[in-house]
């Protein structure tokens, strides 16, 4: 559950920065001041959510090491391997399906831009 919780996070985290990456990108002469730093601010924010979020990710990292130790002692050395095995096949699978919303929220919005352009 909370490999779920913290992958999640960070994808979604991920996601927000590099939208407000794009708006930063996208800023001229004529991007008034408060949206600028509106802009920077949420970038700070982000930024900080994220290096807090990758500080999780390395906790629960390490305690997985601990659990696998732990099973170890008791599980054979193909049960250990398939434990192992499930959990990089979870988390590969949470970003596949994180990657998957995203993209289906892009193209939701994209598809109402349009009607809203016909």
């Amino acid at each position: 559950g909370d490999l779920e919780k913290v992958v999640s996070l960070l994808l979604c985290l991920s996601s927000r920065l590099a939208r407000v990456q794009n708006a930063m990108s996208r800023m001229d002469g004529n991007t008034d001041a408060e949206e600028k730093q509106s802009l920077n601010e949420r970038h700070k924010l982000l930024s900080r959510q994220q290096e807090d979020a990758k500080d999780l990710k390395e906790n629960l990292d390490r305690r997985e090491r601990v659990v696998s130790g732990i099973l170890a002692k008791y599980l054979t050395e193909q049960q250990l391997q398939d434990y192992q095995h499930f959990v990089q096949v979870k988390t590969s699978l949470l970003i596949e399906q994180k990657d998957l919303e995203e993209q289906i929220k892009f193209f939701e919005e994209q598809l109402e831009n349009l009607k809203q352009s016909i």
